[in-house]
């Protein structure tokens, strides 16, 4: 499934009429009758509850007139209340209106105290809210008037259900302001928004449902570079094996990882990528550590690196060496708990230029090019990268807060700028490439913010380079789907070793899709 900013949401609809002849108003009956079948989702039968509909001026608001139609019909009390700017109400918001006049229905607008004070009145009795104060086109500060409806409504403390996305949740960044409706629900209407999966927006949507209201599909389907990574897109993503394959087949991984203090990154690293179903997986560690490793991993074979002090592998016999190995796999992952030496960063510098591999670096491999993303371009292969926002953040000398101002454009740019796949993790895992292509995962869930969840996704990854053509694709579905399984079982307690153990029932589960 597509995701759609904003402006593309508004050609599409502005194709849907103009080209295809589909009325406005009857994509406004489709939006507002999902809307309504949504609320009865939630509500059950509304004969005889109170349901309060809180429209703004534009679309959004005349989709919310709609529901209030089909919820009056179906015996609920409704009471409409509008805000907005008149002057910006559309032929079809009015027509709305007008309908909802005939019926008797009770429309409010709110310009007075006194319909403020009536509107406080209702809230304070109603069974639950309808939101079409604000839609996607909105972005940055709130007006007053909408302010006050949107706090007023979260504080009566009753179950809202948003049109398209709640208000005061920017659609393109998911950027919330000063406040936004806090949703039991949300109806996206023709496609999903990034604001419905990137925090802080993605914190008020509550159960997201998707509906085309009728959209020709043909328009939802071209010139979107935006796809989200759901069941139906990642059936597409691992090939199925065949009979004859053997171990040499199904991959051979090298993993460069581990230092002291960090000897269980490379292990989950390296377990990760077998448990994504490499063949072979080989682990390079400092000398000093390889008994270590020789003693914690039986399924993972061990290369010892020579090491310049105790535990930090560095030099031209390391270097030369990494090379040589590197020359018998299929791919190599290198970066997880590596640790932050001068003399390792420098050996990571060198290894990357040099190296004729597809190649996956995380973490601490990511961090000796901060400052110096370009240097990317130069790889002899296009590389994977998987940062999370920090590591990011510091690779291009910014911050944080200066990449979620507009998170996906962002990370499309930092992907087509250094020549490399950006799997950027985060609340949402945003996959970048350099052609432009974006792919978003709302799989996962707060448990996995946990020491070594990213080893686990570059593992992962890594296992799965010789499989598919789309190994950051299907890792992070898989990585994913892992996470949602131990989550089922251990919720905030699990840990990495836990998203390991579930990677097989998420190779399964993405085999029966």
């Amino acid at each position: 499934m597509k995701v759609a900013m904003a402006k593309q949401m508004h050609e599409i609809d502005d194709a849907a009429i103009k080209k295809y002849g589909l009325p406005e108003l009857s994509l406004m009956e489709s939006a507002g009758h999902r809307v309504f079948e949504a609320t009865l989702k939630i509500f059950g039968n509304v004969k005889d509850k109170s349901i309060c509909v809180l429209a703004g001026s534009g679309n959004n608001g005349g989709d919310a007139l709609v529901t209030a139609r089909f919820l009056f019909n179906s015996g609920a009390k409704v009471k409409v209340f509008l805000t907005g700017n008149k002057n910006h109400r559309t032929d079809s918001f009015n027509i709305q209106m007008k309908i909802l006049r005939e019926m008797g229905i009770e429309i409010l607008t709110l310009e007075t105290e006194r319909s403020w004070e009536r509107l406080q009145v209702a809230l304070k009795f109603t069974d639950g809210i309808i939101d079409g104060i604000l839609g996607t086109g909105f972005f940055g500060k709130i007006r007053t008037a909408a302010l006050r409806l949107i706090r007023l409504a979260n504080s009566a403390d009753k179950k809202i259900i948003s049109v398209d996305i709640p208000s005061g949740v920017a659609s393109d960044t998911g950027a919330v302001e000063d406040v936004a409706i806090n949703a039991a629900c949300t109806v996206a209407l023709g496609l999903p928004k990034p604001g419905h999966f990137i925090c802080p927006g993605a914190n008020f949507v509550g159960e997201l449902i998707i509906d085309n209201i009728g959209i020709p599909s043909v328009l939802l389907e071209n010139d979107i570079h935006q796809t989200l990574i759901d069941d139906e897109f990642a059936k597409t993503l691992l090939p199925a094996r065949a009979r004859d394959v053997h171990k040499g087949s199904c991959g051979k991984i090298l993993v460069i990882a581990g230092s002291r203090g960090m000897t269980g990154a490379a292990c989950l690293a390296s377990m990760a990528a077998l448990r994504a179903g490499a063949g072979v997986v080989t682990l390079a560690v400092p000398e000093s550590l390889n008994d270590l490793y020789e003693v914690k991993l039986t399924e993972v074979m061990t290369a010892e690196l020579p090491e310049v002090k105790l535990g930090v592998i560095s030099g031209e016999k390391a270097l030369e060496k990494l090379l040589t190995l590197a020359e018998k796999f299929d791919a190599v992952l290198i970066g997880s708990g590596l640790g932050r030496e001068v003399e390792t960063l420098e050996l990571v510098k060198n290894f990357v230029s040099k190296v004729d591999k597809p190649l996956i670096l995380d973490a601490d491999a990511i961090f000796a090019f901060n400052g110096n993303a370009e240097t990317f371009k130069t790889c002899k292969q296009i590389p994977i990268l998987t940062p999370h926002l920090g590591e990011l953040a510091a690779l291009l000398n910014s911050s944080v807060e200066e990449l979620r101002e507009n998170l996906i454009l962002n990370v499309k740019q930092v992907a087509q700028d250094c020549r490399a796949v950006i799997v950027a993790k985060s609340e949402c895992t945003i996959i970048a490439y350099p052609n432009g292509e974006i792919f978003i995962s709302a799989l996962g869930n707060s448990g996995m913010a946990t020491a070594g969840s990213g080893d686990v996704l570059a593992g992962t990854i890594a296992g799965l380079m010789k499989q598919t053509p789309f190994a950051p694709l299907a890792g992070v579905y898989l990585h994913g789907t892992a996470g949602d399984f131990a989550a089922s079982k251990n919720s905030e307690g699990l840990i990495a070793s836990d998203i390991l153990e579930n990677l097989p029932q998420a190779v399964k589960k993405i085999r029966t899709l």
